[in-house]
């Protein structure tokens, strides 16, 4: 257990240029303290102690804002960014939770939702949420998530994007709004020169 948690903090350690020391990733990270008590919940989930196991990631969920399931799976050298959830879809009794290789980095805010697994060494952008399978080596973004790039070359399957440079629906829908609304008052002033006409 002891381990795990030196494995946790020397991997937040060399991904977070922020930290200064090994003391400021086991006192002021979330992941850390996300992981170290998932860890527990997860065994105590396996022994069958299930309310106190759901207790235990309740508490959790409450101190670091991160939420993993006590039946998710987290590999080894896991960093979670605060705001992550990993949980599950199905209502029936089988496995319904994710599974997290090794090596992954879930960014903040990013869900990851169901019976699918994470491949190694992947990353999950910011705010992305995965319902789907990630495969090894693949960096996932947007919602859903789609895989950008896979074994550090980049993919182009269907919408093409770049975790630096999402589409905002948002405001493509709004361009779009004000673009309909200049042809409809084009429309309207040549209705109304044609009315014109026709009353002189």
């Amino acid at each position: 257990m002891f381990d795990a948690l030196r494995r946790d903090i020397r991997t937040v350690f060399e991904r977070d240029p922020a930290l200064r020391s090994r003391l400021e990733a086991l006192l002021c990270y979330p992941g850390v303290h996300a992981l170290a008590f998932h860890r527990v919940a997860h065994r105590l989930w396996g022994a069958g102690w299930v309310a106190t196991a759901r207790v235990l990631s309740h508490f959790s969920r409450f101190l670091t804002g991160i939420e993993i399931h006590p039946a998710a799976e987290v590999g080894e050298n896991v960093t979670l960014y605060q705001g992550v959830s990993l949980a599950g879809t199905s209502l029936k009794r089988e496995k319904r939770h994710p599974t997290l290789g090794d090596n992954v980095v879930v960014g903040a805010g990013a869900k990851v939702i169901g019976a699918i697994r994470i491949g190694d060494n992947s990353r999950i952008g910011a705010g992305s949420v995965v319902v789907r399978d990630v495969p090894p080596n693949a960096v996932v973004v947007g919602v859903p998530g789609r895989v950008t790039y896979k074994d550090g070359q980049r993919v182009t399957e269907g919408i093409d994007l770049n975790q630096t440079d999402l589409p905002d629906p948002v405001s493509r829908t709004i361009e779009q709004l004000v673009e309909r609304i200049r042809a409809l008052e084009a429309d309207v002033e040549t209705l109304r020169k044609n009315l014109k006409e026709d009353h002189s």
